[in-house]
């Protein structure tokens, strides 16, 4: 397998890519890590006239934290935000293991799987939990993409041609914030057939606060299960609640059937992982007894 004939051409900064991209626009694609490109370009789902690589713009390597939030530059490659999570973030160190195998994450970046959007991969899927961002340039304009506004459809983004993803942006979590993550996978590494991510906390009543349920791999898009949220946020946790919350986010869905699974296993199976990623995270939040 080859890919169709390209130009190539290499940007050593930010306002070089972003110059480039601009300059070429719906006919350029950026090569970071590659894992995903490539082989579309192999297979040929993707003809860009144009490779725009950015593997050596120093300026967009980067994994720091500040002010609450974790900003992960456009160059920075999973494993370097892997690393980062050890010892600080434990929910991030979770997802990150589970993203492909280690030469994978060696090679592939975190701008590149958000921005790709595979519905069924984890990293959209924690932007959305953790309430996220990514920052973009087109020519000298700056914007910021929420992540309840980056995902529209399979592998289909609110990303515009000649726009370049130079950051994500993760907000950290409180103290006493608990967390809990769950897929299920044919295999260590697959891309998820049903999958979960969520974060809580409790107020000094005891009520649940900031509940985030993010779900992945059971739809067109990752999922923000806000009917589950919300019968949840306010109240207080029991055993039954959860269950039902974990209920009302998987009849929101809308999963496909396909060789791997059908919609209703999908279905079924992720309201399985809401309930366990809603326990687990409880527990941490209530700390030990």
């Amino acid at each position: 397998m080859k890919p169709a004939p390209f130009d190539y051409v290499a940007a050593h900064s930010a306002s070089e890519a972003a110059a480039l991209l601009a300059t070429h626009g719906s006919e350029a694609r950026v090569l970071a890590g590659g894992q995903s490109l490539v082989p579309m370009l192999n297979l040929r789902l993707a003809r860009p006239g144009v490779l725009v690589d950015i593997n050596g713009a120093a300026d967009l390597d980067y994994v720091r934290e500040t002010d609450g939030v974790l900003a992960v530059g456009a160059v920075a490659r999973q494993r370097a935000l892997e690393r980062w999570a050890v010892g600080r973030m434990p929910l991030v160190g979770e997802v990150m293991g589970q993203v492909g195998h280690t030469a994978i994450r060696n090679r592939g970046t975190v701008a590149g799987s958000i921005a790709h959007g595979d519905p069924a991969a984890e990293l959209p899927a924690l932007l959305l939990c953790l309430d996220g961002a990514v920052v973009t340039r087109r020519g000298t304009s700056e914007r910021i993409v929420d992540s309840d506004r980056l995902y529209l459809a399979p592998l289909t983004t609110s990303l515009e041609a000649g726009e370049l993803v130079t950051e994500v942006r993760f907000r950290l979590l409180p103290p006493s914030t608990g967390w809990g993550f769950a897929e299920v996978a044919r295999r260590h590494g697959d891309f998820a057939l049903a999958g979960a991510i969520a974060t809580l906390r409790c107020d000094q009543e005891g009520s649940l606060a900031q509940v985030r349920l993010a779900m992945f791999g059971v739809g067109a898009t990752p999922v923000r299960a806000r009917a589950a949220e919300a019968l949840l946020s306010g109240r207080a946790p029991t055993a039954a609640r959860l269950a039902e919350a974990s209920r009302a986010a998987a009849a929101e869905l809308s999963p496909d059937s396909d060789l791997h699974a059908t919609a209703d296993y999908r279905r079924r199976v992720g309201a399985v992982l809401a309930e366990r990623t809603l326990t687990a995270a409880l527990g941490r939040a209530r700390g030990p007894r």
